[in-house]
């Protein structure tokens, strides 16, 4: 299938048209044409090769939703005309205890990445969303809930469950006592979430200036980080913090904050941290965690709680040919709070 994308063709050129090729459909393939396609912080890190994994040319993407337009003869989930969805993998094992465990994300021989991965039968680069077409293993592929909005869910397929999961995997429900670090792309999807699922909500920021924002989302107050009184007026108030925070940074102020066994999970940094006082861990028996996505099971499960709820994230609509000036505004955090491109903006054909 002849399609044409954006790429990234070496780390420091703008993305550009690329016109290449999908793979054929595979008896358990859907192929989808991409409707709307968000834009993540690690699309600009692949773009930048910042992970030293990046190859050239690259089409970055995983927040991608789509419209089946055709299918294998081995599927039986979708027909043509369906809406779906696609995230951050395309592929894993299948055999191993944890894609039996409905965990693909943390498959034994490694998931594949939708983009900056290697199909596990050819080896071909995997290519991204920003695309006009995809073509993606059925098992990948999941069904848009009615009523949620195709132009605003695209993020929920990485801020969603890269917040979710770990609101499930510590039994985030009413009572619970929920703190969200920074409040970008992750941190809002953070907040509406946890506040769905019957959470007190308090955003922790440097500056009381997202005040206002963090209580529209939904959240009971704003922390001020800098503010040492306030800071220790807050020790063991959480039982969990969700630190989204996507450069190096302290995690010592943030400690005490932990009630007794409370948890600090990492879902923003991918790389060095700055060096912590394991004391607040050693005193409350509190732990620093670190959580990727969700499997497609628990990412299923996020979509539908997202359109029962009406949980969707808040975007701005862009334009392919204004991915480049999206990526320099993201690098300023100039945006509230996440960027979803509307692919009929690119042709069908160069």
């Amino acid at each position: 299938m002849k399609t044409l994308g954006y790429a990234a063709f070496d780390t420091t050129s703008p993305l550009a048209a690329y016109a290449f090729e999908r793979r054929e459909l595979r008896g358990n393939d859907v192929a989808m044409e991409i409707l709307y396609c968000g834009v993540c912080h690690s699309d600009l890190h692949t773009a930048r090769n910042d992970w030293g994994w990046s190859y050239y040319p690259i089409v970055p993407g995983h927040e991608i939703v789509g419209r089946v337009i055709a299918t294998g003869p081995q599927v039986s989930r979708y027909k043509v005309g369906d809406h779906v969805a696609v995230g951050c993998m395309v592929d894993s094992c299948m055999e191993c205890d944890q894609c039996h465990k409905g965990e693909e994300q943390l498959c034994r021989e490694g998931n594949t990445g939708t983009y900056a991965g290697a199909d596990r039968i050819t080896g071909e680069h995997t290519q991204g969303g920003y695309s006009k077409h995809l073509v993606v293993r059925e098992d990948f592929c999941l069904r848009m809930p009615a009523g949620l909005d195709l132009a605003r869910a695209a993020p929920l397929l990485c801020a969603g469950i890269t917040t979710w999961s770990p609101l499930r995997t510590w039994n985030v429900g009413p009572g619970s006592r929920v703190g969200v670090i920074g409040l970008g792309g992750l941190g809002h999807m953070a907040v509406k979430l946890a506040v769905g699922l019957g959470a007190e909500v308090t955003v922790l920021s440097r500056s009381p200036n997202k005040q206002e924002d963090a209580l529209a989302l939904g959240a009971d107050r704003l922390l001020v980080s800098s503010d040492e009184a306030a800071m220790k007026q807050a020790r063991s108030a959480f039982d969990l913090i969700i630190d989204t925070v996507p450069v190096k940074h302290e995690l010592g102020p943030y400690l005490p904050l932990l009630d007794v066994d409370g948890t600090l999970v990492i879902v923003g940094q991918v790389g060095p941290m700055d060096e912590f006082n394991s004391v607040p861990l050693l005193l409350g028996r509190r732990r620093i965690a670190g959580s990727p996505i969700g499997g497609i099971r628990e990412t299923q499960e996020m979509l539908d709680f997202c359109a029962e709820k009406n949980i969707l994230p808040d975007c701005e609509m862009i334009r392919m040919d204004e991915i480049n000036h999206a990526y320099e505004r993201m690098e300023k955090s100039d945006v509230r709070y996440r960027f979803v491109i509307d692919m009929a903006s690119l042709p069908a054909q160069q």
